[in-house]
Order: C-alpha cells, then structure tokens, then sequence
C-alpha cells in the first residue's frame, strides 16, 4: 500500500519495444516533496519510463496511479514545436490554464468584444494572474532567451529546449517530469536551476547524468537497470554507496548458486533412481537455479586504456587573435601558448563564442587577425557539439569499420572493429543492429568511440557530455586523467570539469577571457568571493543613497498586467501626439495652408496639447508605482 503522501504509484509495469524488454514487472512510487533522480546506462530506457509516465506512450501491463487532480508538468528531451509559433506565441499555447486565461483576454480585446472582455477580467483578477506575460519574459531571460518575437524553427535545439523548460517552469506544476534538464543549459543557469529546485516544494522526477545536481538536489534514486528498477533513500553519494552493496550482494549470490549447482548436478547424476520419490523438490528446484548461476555479474562498463602517443614541444599558439561577427567579439587580440599534457577547460555563458573559439583552433572559422600555430607532431580528435552525421541506415559495426578493420591500442597490439565496439558497451548483437534503432546516449557513445580509436594526441571535446550515460562519463574521466596529449574541454557538467581539467580559460562575453588557475568549483568559489564584495559595495552605496533621499511611500506594488499594457500603449500614443504638435506647429508658422486648414489646425493644436498632457500625467502616475 502506497503511503498517504504518494502522489504517483507505479505497479508491476511492463514495456517492451518490438523483442527489446524496458521495463518487467516493476513497481516503484514517488511521495509529495521527495526530489528523484531517475538514472541508468544509455538504452536502458529511462527517456522511455518517463514518456509513459506522462501519458504520452502506451505500455503493456501493470498500472500508473496519480493523486486526483494532479498538476503535472513534462519536460521531453527533445521538445516539439509549431516551427511557425513566436516565442511568446510558444509559451501561451503551452502554459496551462494561466496562460489560457491572458490569451483568451487578449483575443476579446482584439475582437472589440466588451462583454468578452469584462468577463475575461474577472477570470484573471479572480486568478490574480495580470502578471503573467511578465512572467513569461523574466523566465526567459533567466535562461538567455531574449527575442520573444523570433520563431521556434529558427531557434537552436538547445533554445528550444530551454523555451520548453521555461513552459514547465511557469505551469508551475506540482510534479515536475524532466528529461535532461541541464543540456543545453550553461553552467550559471544550471546553477540557478539547481537552487531553485532545492529550495522549492514541488516534487521532482528527473533523469539527468549531473552528478552535482543528483547530489546536492536528490533525495532518493530509482536506478533502471536489467529492466528492472531499485530505489536508494538518498542522494547521489549515498546511491553509489548502496549501489556497491547490491552489485556484491548480486555476485555472492550467484556464487552460492554455482556451488549448489555443482552439487545439484552431481547429486542428479549420482541418484537417478531417487527422483521419483527423494528430494522432489530439488528436481523442480534445478532450472531456477541454473538460471540464478547463468546470471552475469561481470562490471559491463567500458575499459579504455589511452595510448601513448607522441607529441613535440611545439603544441599551439593562438598569437594576438582576434574574431567577431559584426559588433559581437569573441576575441580582442588573445594571446595563449599551449604547454605538453596540458589540460584546459573551457566556461562561459550560451554564445559567448566557445564553439567559435575551438573551430579556429581546428581551422574550420577563420580568424580576423593574428595566427593559429600548429606543431607538426599535433593530430586532432574532434567531438563536435553538434554530434555526428551518421548515416542512420548503417549498421553500428560499418559505421566503425568505414574507419578501421583494426584499431591499434598500443604495445604493438591491435583490435578488431568488433572487439573495440565492445569496450564501448556494444555486444555483438548490438553492433548489427542499424544506427537509427540507438538512442541518443548509444549514437553519443558511438561517435565518441570514432573519435578515440583514431589515437590522436589533443583531444578537443566540445560538451561531450550531453547524452552519456554516469558509467560512461566515470569511464572517459578515468581515461582523460591517465591521458598522455593536450586536451580541451568545453561543458557544463561541473563533476566532469572539476576531475579534468588543470584550469580555466572563462569566456566573459565582448573578447574578455580570464584564465584562471584552478578547476571550476575553485573559480565559482573565488567568484562568488568577489559577487559578494560587490553585492556589500552596493548595499552600503545604497544605504547612503536612502540617508539623503526622501522616503519612499510604505505602500509598494508591482504594476499590474492591465497597468503594463496600458503603460506600453500610452508611450506610443504619447510619441504620436508629441509628432502631431511638432507638425501642427511646424505647418501653421509655414503658411502654406489655406484659411480653413489654419482654422482646423488652430482647433485641433489645443486639443492634442490636453490629451498629451493628460496620457504624460497617467503614464507618469504609473512610473512612480514602485515594481
């Protein structure tokens, strides 16, 4: 029995896709307020679980309970939009009822119905929601989008992603469901959506591969393993704890099998005669336990070993480059000379020009002054953000073979495609599967198993992360620390960066880059240090502003949703009476008018100087309201 505080009850669920199982017989529960993150090796199925959840996708067996009445809220991994829509257009369609509300008001207006329109203002004074489209812009700007008017098939895939978080956000739901909340997002948003969820009431159930978010945000793990789902009471530390227990539980387990079926065996060798009357149980018995034994308790995560690889002490030297596009600069003069072994990462918000700065380092942006020199003994391995361009209609295996039958992995030895695709956690049957049948984790870990087997010696990964499955993650960490080259990293999953890299080159914006030497929590710390000298600066310039100034009435408000659209369209009127005046005045001192115009122009100077000064009054009115 679920306990009185459930909210969602999950119940011998079962899912299979054509002959891949999901999910089988499993049930698991989430209570009010409990923060859940939900993880799993790529392919498991996890984006799958939370597609059913949602209601978007059927299942086979078993049942899905919610609490009546429920407000839920989806954020899919990859979100769907009318390419057509606005921005703003997006966020009315997909906020719920509140949303609802503001657009059907907007409509009535339009429509100059006034009845429509005075009950449509009653629905939204009784909702207390006039704010709401401010609402919408303040969400939005907290995750960098700021051109509401622009149309969702122009944006990025990561703008839309952020547009659909922003829509989950400001339903304000009592369940949030999140796929891959953070990709897409840098690390300053990542950071303020961390907080924010931490501090909120609302339930969560999030797949995310963030380990500082699991950490620090969780408050219980369900882990998708086997297709089958187990739960750990606690947070991201607690779970790798518990997780080591049940693995050596797991192989003890199959130990003690092995044995029994040794002398299970012998005993059915040995007593043939006794079946049909000793022991009957132990004949009924057999098969389970060969099934128990049979079971694999081998670690399946991928093993990669970096070559050694030689690379001279001519690296790269970016010398006095600069790059913009039109009055965007990405660099202003950057000088920066690479040292051997050297492990760098790369930070800095959405199109502070990361992405621009590696694809002059690779050749593929020019530059607009200075030079990129190269040593002759560099060979890039390049993992682009954007991914690779498979030919989803390819098996996995001939994608990797289009490259190399054999992969050399040091010490005079090489591989097969085959053998190498198995430390990437493709089994053989897996390999011959088409590549259009993988999920987004699996086709990541394909493209990056491309890039590793061809041994480079600067590795240059832009957001490698996206997509990758924890044990991958851990895997490339491991691989990247004993990893004898150069290397580059742009991404915004913290835990990566901080086991990574030696120190920071920290994108600003406007060609300021610092470079900092130390791993990311070390800068934020360092950063947070400084925001707060600056915030203590402001309070006590403020505090001394407030001694002169008079106060300030003790009855503050914000403007109303009504009070905000009537403030927009008084500036507009305003700046037309201001034109009309200035042409009135402009044509009767011309005396090129007749007398009739001078009589009609002359009637009409003093009636547009009293609307002017009445729409100045009421829009001065409305800026002294405090917001």
């Amino acid at each position: 029995m679920p306990s009185v505080n459930t909210i969602l009850d999950v119940n011998a669920l079962t899912k299979t896709i054509g002959d891949l199982t999901i999910v089988e017989n499993a049930s698991f529960s989430v209570a009010e307020r409990q923060k859940v993150g939900f993880v799993g090796s790529n392919g498991s199925g996890k984006s799958t679980v939370l597609s059913i959840l949602s209601g978007e996708e059927g299942y086979d067996s078993g049942s899905i309970v919610y609490r009546r009445g429920l407000r839920v809220g989806y954020l899919r991994q990859t979100p769907l939009y009318d390419p057509e829509q606005t921005v703003m257009e997006a966020c009315f369609e997909d906020g719920g009822e509140n949303a609802a509300l503001i657009r059907r008001y907007i409509e009535a207006e339009n429509s100059g119905d006034d009845a429509a329109v005075s009950h449509e203002s009653d629905a939204i004074d009784a909702a207390a929601i006039w704010d709401y489209e401010y609402r919408i812009k303040e969400v939005l700007s907290r995750l960098e989008i700021t051109d509401f008017s622009a149309r969702m098939g122009e944006l990025s895939g990561g703008q839309r992603k952020r547009v659909a978080l922003a829509n989950v956000l400001l339903r304000e739901p009592e369940l949030f469901i999140l796929d891959e909340p953070t990709n897409h997002l840098d690390l300053r948003m990542i950071e303020w959506l961390e907080k924010y969820l931490s501090a909120s009431s609302v339930t969560l159930l999030m797949v995310t591969h963030d380990r500082y978010f699991l950490e620090n945000v969780c408050t219980r793990i369900y882990e998708l393993d086997d297709h089958t789902i187990y739960g750990y009471e606690g947070n991201y530390s607690y779970y790798l704890e518990k997780r080591q227990e049940r693995k050596d539980s797991e192989r003890a387990e199959v130990a003690r099998a092995n044995n029994l079926l040794r002398r299970e065996q012998e005993w059915m060798r040995r007593m043939p005669q006794a079946r049909g009357h000793k022991a009957k149980y132990r004949e009924d018995n057999f098969s389970v336990l060969q099934e128990k034994a049979a079971r694999s308790t081998e670690d399946k995560r991928m093993r990669l070993v970096p070559q050694n690889t030689y690379i001279g002490s001519k690296i790269l030297e970016i010398s006095y480059v600069s790059k913009a596009f039109g009055d965007k600069k990405i660099l202003s003069d950057f000088y920066y000379n690479f040292s051997r072994y050297e492990k760098l990462g790369v930070v800095g918000g959405n199109g502070s020009g990361k992405s621009t700065f590696i694809k002059m380092i690779l050749g593929l942006e020019p530059v607009d002054s200075g030079k990129i020199n190269i040593g002759e003994t560099v060979q890039f391995g390049y993992y682009a953000q954007e991914g690779m361009n498979f030919d989803t209609s390819m098996k996995v295996i001939d994608a990797v073979r289009n490259i190399a039958e054999y992969i050399d992995v040091g010490g005079g030895r090489h591989v097969s495609a085959m053998q190498f695709l198995q430390y990437f956690l493709f089994p053989p049957a897996r390999q011959n599967d088409y590549i259009y049948k993988l999920s987004g984790g699996e086709r990541s870990r394909l493209y990056l198993c491309t890039v590793l087997m061809k041994n480079p010696n600067f590795l240059i990964l832009d957001e490698p992360t996206n997509n990758l499955d924890i044990e991958t993650l851990q895997v490339l960490e491991e691989y990247l620390t004993d990893f004898r080259g150069c290397l580059i990293i742009v991404s915004h999953d913290r835990w990566f960066m901080d086991r990574v890299v030696d120190h920071l080159l920290v994108f600003h914006g406007e060609g300021r880059i610092e470079d900092y030497p130390g791993n990311y929590t070390q800068y934020r710390l360092s950063d947070k240090e400084r925001e707060q000298e600056a915030l203590r600066a402001k309070e006590a310039q403020k505090k001394a502003e407030e001694k002169e100034a008079p106060r300030r009435s003790a009855h503050k408000r914000k403007l109303s949703y009504r009070e905000r659209q009537e403030m927009e369209k008084l500036e507009k009127e305003i700046e037309q009476l201001e034109q009309e005046q200035a042409d009135i005045i402009k044509a009767l001192s011309g005396g090129e008018q007749n007398a009739e115009e001078i009589t009609q122009l002359s009637k009409r100077l003093p009636e547009c100087e009293k609307e002017l000064e009445t729409k100045s009054d009421r829009w001065l009115e409305l800026s002294m309201i405090e917001d």
